[in-house]
């Protein structure tokens, strides 16, 4: 199973679909939104949701959804990466709501070789979030450092070798 990519296996132009998608729950929201202690009523409370804004409902906070779309391209983008340089840019298209679903894809906009060091390059992605209508939710770039396939150690995560084999 893949996890990532090395240097040589990004093409400009490429796009990775990240599977699965996430449905975003109420519980969801608010834990992330208790843990990183963003308090804002928009997000926790219901009546100043319906009462106060225009959109009678409580908004999913957008880092949650931020971060689920970071998430989901680790395996496609990230997986083997030395480091994450940089986000670039970050824009909350459209609002986010419970039971709402986030779909995601990433493109691979550029490529640079290191000038220092031999063994990686730079990769600069723009993933995208959907929601389940097909309404973007948000966009971000990144550069990712990743490493060239004939420097590379073993491949990590593996699965253990003290665990049985699989089965037919």
């Amino acid at each position: 199973m893949r996890f990532g990519r090395y240097y040589e296996e990004f093409e400009i132009g490429a796009v990775y679909r990240h599977w699965p998608g996430k449905t975003v729950t109420e519980s969801d929201d608010h834990l992330f939104c208790l843990i990183t202690m963003n308090h804002h009523p928009l997000h926790l409370d219901a009546h100043y949701a319906r009462t106060s804004t225009d959109f009678g409902r409580n908004v999913v906070v957008g880092n949650l959804i931020y971060s689920l779309l970071l998430g989901m391209s680790v395996a496609d983008v990230s997986g083997k990466a030395i480091a994450n340089l940089e986000v670039e840019s970050l824009r909350h298209v459209a609002p986010t709501f419970h039971g709402d679903t986030i779909y995601g894809e990433t493109t691979v906009l550029a490529k640079k070789e290191s000038g220092s060091k031999p063994d990686r390059g730079v990769v600069t992605v723009e993933t995208r979030g959907y929601k389940q209508d097909g309404t973007m939710v948000c966009v971000f770039r990144r550069r990712v450092m990743v490493p060239k396939r004939e420097h590379a150690g073993p491949e990590l995560p593996s699965f253990p070798e003290h665990l049985p084999p699989e089965r037919d």
